[in-house]
């Protein structure tokens, strides 16, 4: 089962990095001969609609756990952010059988080193029931970048069921497309002999898109993990 299944993660992976490979080699450029002349006053009237649409960001993805002796389950994300505004909805994250809402306040600093930070409290309604302070942080310098999500949740129903949640990836771009690097996760969504899990994750962006492709615990027990999002 281990060997099917990682079969199935592999043939997704290298044909899903083919294709956007091929993309991303034929896109043509945009012709200009067909470009209208625009006045000053519609450039402008152009400028501010796209700026104060920019203003509204939206995230939407999803992560395909594949876990072996296990339940595999998709954990699903919706993020809207406006200027300092954080909002976030997820499912199948702190538990199974889940939700979460969160706010969040959004800071940012930085020029060639950047830094992203995002401060959240979330509720938490399912299987774990509680409440969650939280954080998302992208530190990102020349071709790395470092993203961590880390929340403690409170457990109302349990006290002794509170628990610490995070997920952190290091990566590279090797190129403006393809990126790869090292991840940990420590997480109750599922049984795991390890309490910190680590491993590898690979990541491609094509336009408005990105995939990721991640193992967990390679040695022992592998966890596969396909994600797939969409920012608009």
């Amino acid at each position: 089962m281990t060997f099917m299944r990682l079969s199935i993660f592999l043939s997704l992976a290298v044909g899903l990095i083919a294709t956007t490979a091929h993309g991303q080699t034929t896109r043509s450029a945009p012709d200009s001969a067909t470009s209208l002349p625009t006045t000053a006053a519609a450039q402008d009237t152009d400028y501010r609609q796209v700026t104060e649409e920019k203003t509204w960001a939206f995230s939407l993805s999803a992560d395909t756990y594949i876990v072996e002796n296990g339940r595999d389950y998709v954990q699903p994300t919706l993020a809207i952010d406006h200027d300092w505004l954080h909002l976030e909805a997820r499912y199948n994250d702190e538990d199974l059988d889940t939700a979460s809402v969160w706010v969040g306040y959004n800071w940012s600093v930085g020029d060639e080193l950047t830094l992203d930070f995002t401060a959240m409290v979330g509720g938490v309604l399912g299987r774990t029931n509680g409440v969650a302070p939280g954080y998302e942080l992208t530190l990102a310098w020349r071709g790395f970048e470092f993203y961590s999500q880390m929340e403690y949740v409170f457990d109302t129903d349990d006290s002794s069921s509170s628990f610490l949640y995070t997920w952190s990836d290091l990566t590279y771009a090797l190129t403006d497309w393809l990126r790869a690097g090292v991840v940990v996760q420590r997480t109750k969504a599922y049984k795991s002999d390890f309490d910190i899990q680590r491993g590898f994750i690979v990541g491609i962006t094509y336009q408005r898109a990105d995939f990721t492709a991640q193992v967990l615990n390679p040695d022992d027990d592998p966890i596969f993990v396909l994600g797939l999002g969409f920012d608009f």
